[in-house]
């Protein structure tokens, strides 16, 4: 079922472009706008990735296994920027840039502000699943290499991050595809890439055959991507339970601590303080405010609404394949995860256009529906609560089900008592994930949203689409301000806030294994 919906919009595009003939789409491929389209959109997607492996790779270890100072506050400010939507990132860095520069016919854009931009409000993608893998780690191993005589960057590149590496993997896949399928920023910023052109294309009417052949090629990109992911999949032991747990004593860095506080310190500035910084003054600007605080509540309840029940179908659809492919490894179960993640590269407009087409002539009363708006939520944004579930999963050791089924309990019984609290910390993540996602993506909500309902995405858009800046500052604070929960309850839950006594000795953790030994308990006659 959930891999049913993730691949609606393929059978859209397969159905659309074999309406036109392989020597149609042939021709559309193999054309010098195609070749500059894919090679800008993957040279894009390849800059912002490595950016954001850099930054999200430093930040996580720097707040999780360093001293350096603050690192706390600065583990909650290093994930926020995942609460600020792209489009609202480009438009207040172009308005802070033509505020400074001295040159007024000077405009903020090009690849290389799409990449700036782009980087600053996607490595939190990198940083979160790393932060959170080096946490679990055991520092066993690297203090083995330590005593044997290697050194600290010796010790993080051979041991500590081979360890996370499916985290990194796994960021730096979401990142890839977040970038490809991207068409706020790269809009606003004025490159080229295939989501542009396919949102052109769509919008103008004139080309629907060029925007349904690059849709096409997006979805083969991305299964270049995914083979490619796959191979650096780390094979060992999944599942662990230890009886104690030794968080890693923090490594001093000396001179170098207030150097790579200056840099944790400019990133968060950098990706947070420009959009507060232009924001405030568009509050500020002008009287043309008042109109947009008047509907403020209606866009929130709309916001909330759409997102909620994208949010709960999503986790709906995900739960089943994160446990199969947590639990039973195999060739089905990675095939079926990987199909979640295709619809994740495409523009919103083509899942939008496809869901459109899907309610026309298979859900006929879902049309025009929250629904229908929620199931295109959860065609794009499967892979996040996919991916934390199976996580949670995976980290449950699967000893417990076997000791609840060895007592007599059936399978059913199994998964309800055992599997599915355990996996809750997941579920609630991706949930949060997910909503949190979903109260940014503007092109699905601008199509399939129901009549008469607005969304702050939507006010936003159209504000800033005519240039008053003033009236959609303050849909833009309350989007960013709803986005700043979920993250931050992501960022609690996934365990990567240093601990007060972080350089203390082992710690005990029995009190956290008596829940799951209780489970098993309750199984018994």
């Amino acid at each position: 079922m959930a891999t049913a919906v993730a691949l609606i919009p393929l059978g859209y595009l397969l159905l659309r472009t074999a309406q036109g003939g392989p020597s149609s789409w042939w021709d559309t491929v193999v054309t010098p706008r195609t070749a500059t389209l894919a090679s800008t959109s993957l040279l894009l997607a390849a800059v912002v990735t490595l950016a954001c492996l850099a930054i999200g790779v430093a930040g996580a270890w720097l707040v999780t296994r360093s001293d350096v100072p603050g690192r706390r506050l600065l583990a909650v400010l290093l994930a926020l920027p995942l609460a600020v939507p792209s489009y609202v990132a480009a438009f207040t860095w172009v308005s802070v840039a033509d505020l400074w520069s001295a040159d007024p016919g000077t405009r903020f854009e090009g690849f290389t502000a799409a990449a700036v931009v782009l980087t600053l409000y996607t490595y939190p993608y990198v940083y979160l699943p790393v932060a959170a893998a080096l946490v679990r780690v055991d520092p066993g191993q690297e203090e083995v290499a330590r005593s044997l005589g290697r050194g600290p960057w010796s010790t993080l590149t051979t041991v500590t991050l081979p360890q996370v590496r499916p985290a990194i993997a796994g960021g730096a896949l979401l990142a890839s595809l977040y970038v490809l399928a991207d068409f706020g920023a790269v809009s606003i910023l004025r490159v080229d890439t295939f989501t542009r052109a396919i949102f052109t294309a769509f919008n103008a009417g004139f080309n629907r055959t060029m925007a349904l052949t690059l849709a096409t090629l997006l979805v083969l990109i991305t299964l270049v991507i995914l083979w490619g992911e796959g191979r650096t999949r780390r094979a060992g032991a999944r599942f662990s339970s230890p009886r104690v747990v030794r968080p890693a004593r923090a490594l001093h860095l000396g001179v170098w601590r207030w150097p790579a506080l200056a840099g944790l310190v400019a990133v968060v500035l950098a990706a947070l303080g420009v959009p507060a910084l232009s924001l405030v003054r568009w509050i500020g600007d002008g009287t043309s405010g008042s109109q947009a605080w008047e509907r403020l509540g209606e866009a929130a309840v709309g916001s909330l609404t759409a997102a909620g029940a994208g949010a709960l179908l999503t986790m709906a659809l995900a739960l089943p394949v994160g446990i199969l492919a947590a639990r039973h490894p195999g060739r089905l179960s990675a095939a079926l995860e990987r199909a979640a993640y295709l619809a994740h590269s495409l523009p919103g407009v083509v899942v939008g256009l496809s869901l459109v087409f899907f309610g026309v002539t298979v859900a006929l009363p879902f049309y025009q529906t929250t629904w229908l708006l929620a199931l295109a939520y959860a065609t794009l944004f499967l892979p996040l609560g996919v991916s934390a579930v199976a996580s949670a999963a995976g980290q449950a050791p699967p000893s417990l089900e076997e000791a609840a089924q060895a007592l007599g309990t059936s399978p059913a019984a199994v998964f309800r008592r055992v599997t599915l609290p355990l996996t809750l910390p997941g579920i609630g993540a991706g949930a949060a994930l997910v909503f949190l996602t979903a109260m940014k993506e503007l092109p699905a909500t601008l199509l399939l949203r129901p009549t008469g309902t607005e969304t702050l995405a939507t006010r936003l858009w159209s504000a800033t689409a005519i240039g008053r800046y003033a009236e959609a500052a303050p849909y833009a604070l309350v989007l960013v301000a709803l986005a700043a929960i979920p993250t931050w309850l992501i960022t609690r839950r996934s365990g990567i806030l240093p601990a007060a006594a972080a350089d203390g000795p082992a710690v005990e953790v029995a009190e956290l294994e008596e829940p799951e030994v209780d489970l098993v308990r309750d199984m018994q006659p």
